[in-house]
């Protein structure tokens, strides 16, 4: 199983991504995290990202094909993947597939997470969160007991700055001009499938389910 999971900030593609990587075996592979621990790490490919980092500029897509690369190369990807913040771009999409062909393999499918820019905005900007222990609370959907208060510790919640509405705005934007050209680029290839994302947890779950077909049976030890 091999998968670009794409969709806007908010719509559930960390919850789901986990979901097809318990029932398919896959490892997850998100940029964000690959991207850190090169930078950590001081890796080669991480010294160049981090140049890109500290004047506050994007990494160019070569670097970024050239990091996703090198992660893929890893055992635990034999099996498949869950690609999760990659590819953003079309150059992006094109480099993972000269990467993938160059071992023989090739993309499954490509799901995309809809989710109305209404649900999304409302789904961030009521997020709050704990100072002292970081636990998430939700207004609307999961509030504390009381009021500005962690359950948990007792500590001040507040609202983070790219939970506001303003900047989840903002973020919808550069997520939409972005990614409406890869989406495009997808359908194209017939590897595009919509996902219905504004439900619950569960019900996104079965709408994944059905576009990636039955889990293989795994053996046991």
């Amino acid at each position: 199983m091999r998968v670009v999971l794409l969709g806007p900030p908010g719509a559930g593609k960390g919850t789901q991504a986990r979901f097809i990587q318990e029932e398919h075996g896959a490892c997850l592979v998100s940029t964000g995290d690959i991207l850190r621990k090169a930078v950590s790490d001081r890796t080669s490919l991480g010294r160049k990202a981090s140049e890109y980092i500290q004047k506050g500029e994007l990494a160019p897509d070569t670097l970024m094909i050239d990091l996703v690369a090198e992660r893929l190369s890893g055992e635990d990807c034999l099996r498949g993947f869950i690609l999760d913040g990659f590819p953003r771009t079309v150059a992006q999409a094109e480099g993972l597939e000269a990467v993938l062909r160059d071992r023989g393999f090739a993309l499954d499918g490509v799901l995309s997470l809809r989710v109305p820019r209404a649900a999304i905005i409302q789904r961030l900007a009521g997020r709050r969160t704990c100072r002292n222990c970081g636990s998430l609370y939700h207004v609307i959907f999961s509030p504390p007991r009381r009021s500005g208060v962690c359950d948990r510790c007792q500590g001040e919640l507040y609202q983070r700055e790219d939970d506001r509405e303003e900047t989840v705005a903002a973020r919808l934007d550069v997520y939409e001009r972005q990614t409406a050209p890869l989406v495009d680029y997808y359908r194209k290839k017939d590897l595009l499938r919509e996902i219905d994302g504004a439900g619950d947890v569960s019900g996104v779950r079965n709408h994944v389910r059905q576009a990636l077909g039955p889990a293989p049976i795994r053996k046991k030890d």
